[in-house]
């Protein structure tokens, strides 16, 4: 069998490529990597960075192809039979990855290059290379006695599996579920073109009436505008209790097992924790300092957090007699609020906002920064007929990058929105190799008589995502594993949280934002008032995040090998953040993808620790001018270009000129005023 993934293609072969072809090429990349790993740990030669360091950061080029193509349709366009060949292959992969970190010659190759360091001529992304290849190994077991790598080989092994489990068991909990309504009356209050996608989503499905799912776009608009207060409550239990309910799909021993396990693998390399392990690897370096400054921003945010909850609470006694706020109740009535206060909600926003619109005023703000142009092409393979493909050039007309643009939730599609890519930027023999970069994302579908009309949280969503595609893009680095993205993890949200912040600005609003009926451009009016009511409640949605992020130290900086009961420990990690009263039947731990599925284990508080910084570079764009062209040469130079290839922070001062300062998203978020 004529194996597409073994050819050594570019664009990856989507057409081409059955189920069936997974796993021989799988088994087949591995084989081939493996001897290039032999060839480099067997080299006669004395160890020098170029036959060691460079050629081992070269190899496995062939499975990495392999495995971004795999792993990226197993999250946008899975089916049963992709997700048992993940749980094969993941143990495969995970046994090869020990294989190389537990090779005694090759680590010893690597040690004797590391020793000379000091006396060797390197630049600066071959001095990080270095370091990042020796600690990729000392810090995974290349020390350990022979017993102890062993145990190691067993834990990663079973991680990777249960890891898997939890995030298909998330999906199918969201699959499974529907809400099927009949009586028309219980969708008072939702918007025309939430009833009309409800009602094609069950048309679908060949049912009367309307469904709503837990997918965002259906679950979101219905706890936002329903007035029926025992659907939202029904729904929001629904969503609350994924992985919760004792029965096949439960993830409570999968939290349990992941966090032990993570926690013993630590011990093992002799880290007190499995938050000490991973933090000596990120700008926060200890899990001292994040706990440090979690607790500075709750000291900060959570008396704006209770005056708003009050205000919350008050608001709803009055218009509705609600005499205690419910989980359920908080985005219907903030909503309300918010109207009332503002004179502004999403269905007076959303005619501006459809999704071409939105594609092409991103694009015009990456062309004002950094002089991209974006050329939608129709010869690109695709995995679903609804991803786009565009490719990406500079102001010279220079190849950049190819662009794949997924955004509607289907079922084989997991939920929420992330970027990704297919080929890493990379140079080798004097040819820069361009990278293939996508945004995946669950938005609004078009229904059959509207087109894709975003709310402004899938706006900023967009930018968010576009930002990190920013990153993956505009590459300019020589090793593929320093390139893009591939950066400490509290510094990986930099690039997307502060494009999000052109979304708020006139300059950058006028380019995309117009009615999707009229092509009236968005009114000043309406402008000013999504900035004024850009911090509204922003202490409650400070004291979220940070709620999340102690609950991710709690499960991976202490021994968890105590906690007994998940929802019990929960709770207690809660104590002194939650503005709601608790629900029995909910539980964050058994849906938080982010912590026991992604890879954001002792690291969700990066997404405030990003805030710190893009608050403060943003505010750097506004001494001068949003779009001023120095500022973003600047930013494209010393942070969207060069990766990892040095120390964050430095690449940080090198842009701003100083290290970032937290009163920037104090200010930003109105806390300010607050605390003084």
């Amino acid at each position: 069998m004529q194996n597409p993934l073994l050819s050594r293609f570019d664009k990856a072969p989507f057409s081409k490529i059955k189920n069936a072809h997974f796993k021989p090429a799988f088994l087949a990349a591995i084989e081939e990597a493996r001897k290039e790993i032999d060839a480099i740990a067997n080299n006669t030669e004395s160890p020098t960075f170029e036959n060691t360091i460079s050629a081992l950061d070269y190899s496995g080029h062939q499975l990495d192809r392999v495995s971004s193509v795999f792993f990226n349709l197993n999250s946008a366009e899975t089916n049963e039979e992709i997700q048992k060949i993940a749980q094969e292959v993941s143990p495969l992969l995970s046994a090869f990855s020990n294989d190389i970190t537990l090779n005694e010659g090759l680590f010893i190759r690597i040690k004797a290059v590391y020793e000379q360091k000091d006396s060797i001529k390197l630049s600066a992304e071959e001095l990080t290379l270095l370091e990042k290849r020796y600690k990729s190994f000392s810090r995974n077991g290349a020390n350990l006695p022979k017993e102890k790598k062993k145990r190691l080989r067993e834990i990663d092994a079973e991680l990777a599996k249960l890891k898997l489990t939890f995030g298909e068991n998330l999906l199918a909990e969201t699959n499974k579920f529907e809400m099927h309504i009949t009586a028309k009356s219980d969708l008072d209050g939702m918007p025309e073109g939430a009833k009309e996608a409800a009602a094609q989503l069950a048309k679908s499905k060949e049912k009367e009436g309307w469904l709503i799912t837990l997918d965002y776009p259906s679950y979101i608009p219905f706890m936002k505008y329903a007035k029926n207060r025992e659907l939202r409550k029904q729904l929001s239990l629904a969503f609350g209790s994924k992985g919760f309910k004792g029965d096949e799909l439960d993830n409570q021993k999968n939290v349990l097992t992941i966090s032990r396990l993570r926690h013993e693998r630590a011990n093992l390399l002799g880290y007190q924790t499995h938050a000490h392990f991973v933090l000596e690897e990120r700008m926060a370096e200890t899990p001292e300092k994040v706990v440090s400054f979690l607790n500075e921003l709750l000291e900060k945010a959570k008396p704006a957090a209770e005056k708003e909850f009050q205000q919350l609470q008050d608001f709803a006694a009055a218009l509705d007699g609600i005499e205690r706020l419910e989980k359920w109740d908080g985005s219907y009535y903030s909503e309300k609020l918010k109207q009332k206060l503002f004179e502004l909600d999403d269905e007076q926003l959303k005619p501006y906002f459809k999704l071409e619109n939105v594609i092409d005023g991103v694009f015009k703000v990456a062309e004002k920064l950094f002089g991209l142009q974006f050329k939608e092409v129709f010869d690109v393979d695709k995995y679903h007929k609804d991803v786009k493909t565009f490719e990406v050039y500079d102001i010279s007309q220079n190849f950049i990058s190819l662009f794949y643009a997924d955004f509607h939730p289907r079922p084989g599609k997991r939920g929420g929105a992330w970027m990704t890519s297919f080929k890493s930027q990379f140079r080798k023999n004097g040819e820069d190799n361009r990278p293939h970069i996508s945004n995946v994302c669950n938005f609004t579908p078009s229904t059959e008589t509207k087109p894709s009309l975003l709310t402004f949280n899938e706006v900023t969503t967009l930018f968010h995502e576009f930002g990190h595609a920013l990153h993956g893009m505009l590459a300019n680095t020589t090793y593929p594993s320093l390139s893009g993205t591939s950066v400490y993890w509290d510094f990986v949200e930099l690039p997307s949280q502060i494009l999000e912040n052109w979304c708020y600005e006139k300059e950058a609003l006028e380019l995309f934002a117009k009615h999707y009926e009229t092509g009236e451009v968005i009114s000043m009016e309406l402008i000013q008032k999504i900035k004024d009511s850009a911090a509204f409640q922003e202490g409650m949605a400070t004291l979220r995040q940070i709620s999340f992020a102690k609950l991710d130290m709690e499960w991976h900086g202490k021994d968890p090998f105590d906690v007994a009961a998940v929802k019990d420990f929960e709770t207690k990690a809660f104590k002194g953040t939650q503005l709601y009263p608790d629900t029995s039947e909910t539980c964050m731990s058994t849906a938080f993808a982010h912590i026991f599925q992604g890879g954001y284990s002792s690291g969700y508080y990066s997404y405030k620790w990003a805030e710190v910084l893009d608050a403060d570079a943003f505010a750097y764009f506004k001494e001068y001018d949003i779009f001023n062209s120095e500022v973003a040469e600047k930013f494209k130079e010393h942070i969207l270009s060069k990766g990892g290839t040095e120390n964050p922070m430095t690449l940080y001062k090198r842009f701003r000129g100083q290290e970032p300062k937290i009163e920037a998203l104090l200010e930003r978020a109105g806390l300010l005023a607050i605390n003084t």
